[in-house]
């Protein structure tokens, strides 16, 4: 099978051959490192197509100045059929400009590659743990988890799509304080579905509805059998049960939203395994955990119930935290620090690089999780690269005013509901058109608007308008006279060509809201085209009188949709046939 390259991989391949060359030449000296010379876009369009740092990257090892390096890789580069123009902008940037036969080229290596195209090895097939939602398993998903869940999921679309083997992780947080609630919460529910009246639901437990199905579950299994019975006879039992209804809950949650896990991680099966014990060990045979007493807490008066207390300590301060932290509690369980680390330690053995999805107000535990990381991993021989993105939440709006609580979960809008008014690719998309860092607002009458405002719309218009016209044609697409494509076409076929460039740019950034504002772009490029048809005639896709070119415009545009398509499926969208 023919290997079709996209332009920039060609283009990079062939500033690679040019420095080969001058190796051979002895202008450069032999397996002179390459790894800083980039090919890219230059900031402004008008210096050209791409541009190329390497002449400034490389002048040391040539033992000479950038300039007359880039001289020399000028008329190498110049000589390619596919360059119409090289020159050198300041102090030896390099900037090309492509021949109009590079982009239509380009146009047949989309048509050639499809759904691949844009696909990188940038992963080289590294395995990245990306954990993201982890929600406790105390009631149904919210919106605040719901931005986490697309990101995550987008992040790991993108890492696959460049070249990655990634594994989808949940950390089922099932010990502690809330879990022991929600059990009490399902007994209390399991009260009423025998008939007692409960009442109110006290402080401190969970007053959803949605408890309501686990106590009539619970009294269907057990009868009355716990009925007045001490809580150590079915708090664990309770809990269990409670959680594993919780966690079908989840994933049917996520499921609408067209997300599915590999792995789900039980903190309970965590500390069952002893591994925050095994971790402890390990970290006190190096001197990075300790026996000592925190600080008090800061203030010209500790507080009454403050009391000195000896506990392990980890020196996160080794790396970068700014104090120690303990890794049990004063009654021996342990901390949710602790666990996390013993966590992070068993999702290091599988995998090459970490990522976590957080929710912005775990912050404060960014650095000391990523000391206990580097302190593991480090220790341990190999390193494994860790990187935590927050994800603020998400403030509901109807019409620019704040939307009221749910009944169904007592105190928040569900995801299942927001899904089942927008639908899944609205919501998807709509995380993804801010940073993740940034604050958004999610307004349900906006989100649904068809307008140019509303980027949902504006991508999946773009996409539905060129399928809508090749149904229409008459004429199948065909690339037999791309000849006939002027300056308004290339430049729309500029556009979807730096998607793979794109991609590769996200994937290292770990940003997937990359993807979607150049889907935007990409979009509002292909609108003006259209629009400019309405304006003058001659522009239009389909010319009644010009098979030839309108066959040369379908293609181009039938290949612009199958950039939109490629797009749309990192991010977990569909890509509409009509609207």
């Amino acid at each position: 099978m023919t290997t079709v390259h996209t332009l920039h991989a060609a283009l990079t391949a062939r500033i690679g051959a040019v420095l080969d060359a001058l190796e051979n030449e002895g202008a450069l000296p032999p397996n002179t490192p390459r790894a800083g010379v980039t090919v890219e876009a230059p900031r402004d369009p008008s210096h050209g197509d791409l541009a190329t740092n390497a002449a400034m990257v490389l002048a040391k090892s040539a033992a000479t100045n950038p300039r007359a390096l880039a001289e020399r890789i000028v008329r190498h580069i110049e000589a390619d059929p596919g360059v119409a123009a090289a020159s050198i902008a300041g102090p030896g940037f390099i900037n090309l400009t492509l021949s109009d036969d590079a982009w239509r080229r380009e146009l047949s290596a989309i048509a050639a590659l499809g759904p691949a195209y844009g696909r990188s090895a940038l992963g080289s097939g590294k395995r990245v743990n990306v954990e993201y939602v982890s929600a406790n398993p105390t009631g149904p998903m919210h919106m605040g988890h719901c931005r986490g869940a697309v990101v995550g999921d987008a992040l790991a679309s993108l890492l696959e799509f460049a070249g990655h083997e990634v594994i989808r992780e949940y950390y089922v947080n099932d010990a502690g304080g809330q879990v022991d609630m929600l059990a009490r919460s399902a007994q209390l529910r399991y009260r009423e579905a025998l008939g007692e009246d409960i009442g109110g639901i006290p402080e401190g437990l969970y007053p959803g509805d949605y408890l309501i199905p686990v106590g009539t579950a619970l009294a269907g299994e057990f009868g009355d059998r716990f009925v007045g019975k001490p809580e150590s006879e079915w708090l664990l039992l309770f809990r269990e049960r409670a959680v594993a209804a919780m966690m079908d809950r989840i994933q049917a949650d996520l499921d609408l939203l067209g997300i599915h896990h590999d792995v789900f991680a039980s903190e309970a099966a965590l500390q069952a395994a002893g591994r925050p014990a095994r971790a402890e060990t390990w970290l006190r045979a190096r001197d990075l955990v300790y026996d000592g007493v925190l600080e008090a807490p800061k203030g010209k008066v500790p507080p009454e119930d403050w009391e000195p207390v000896e506990l392990p300590l980890f020196r996160s301060t080794r790396f970068g935290d700014d104090q120690d932290r303990p890794i049990k509690k004063s009654d021996g369980s342990w901390t949710y620090f602790g666990a996390d680390l013993a966590y992070h330690f068993q999702k290091a053995e599988g995998a090459d690089a970490l990522i976590d999805i957080w929710g912005a107000d775990h912050a404060g535990t960014v650095k000391r999780i990523k000391a206990a990381v580097a302190a593991l991993t480090q220790g341990a021989g190999r390193e494994v690269p860790f990187d935590v993105k927050l994800v603020q939440m998400v403030r509901l709006l109807r019409g620019g005013e704040p939307v009221k609580m749910s009944k169904r979960s007592g105190s928040f809008v569900t995801l299942a509901e927001v899904v089942e008014e927008v639908g899944k690719d609205v919501v998807r998309f709509t995380m993804l058109t801010r940073r993740p860092d940034a604050q958004m607002d999610f307004d349900f009458a906006k989100v649904v608007e068809a307008s140019k405002d509303n980027p949902v719309f504006y991508v999946q218009y773009a996409h539905a308008r060129i399928r809508s016209t090749l149904r229409k044609a008459g004429v199948a697409p065909s690339d037999a006279h791309l000849a006939r494509l002027g300056a308004a076409e290339l430049a729309l076929v500029r556009e979807a060509a730096q998607f793979p460039r794109i991609v590769e740019a996200a994937a290292q950034a770990r940003e997937p809201h990359r993807i979607a504002f150049f889907l935007f772009d990409l979009s509002a490029a292909f609108h003006s085209f259209w629009n400019a048809g309405n304006d003058d005639g001659g522009l239009r896709i389909i010319q009644a009188d010009e098979p030839e070119l309108t066959a040369a415009r379908l293609f181009m545009a039938s290949q612009i949709g199958q950039v939109i398509r490629n797009g749309l499926a990192i991010l977990g969208v569909d890509a509409v046939e009509e609207m």
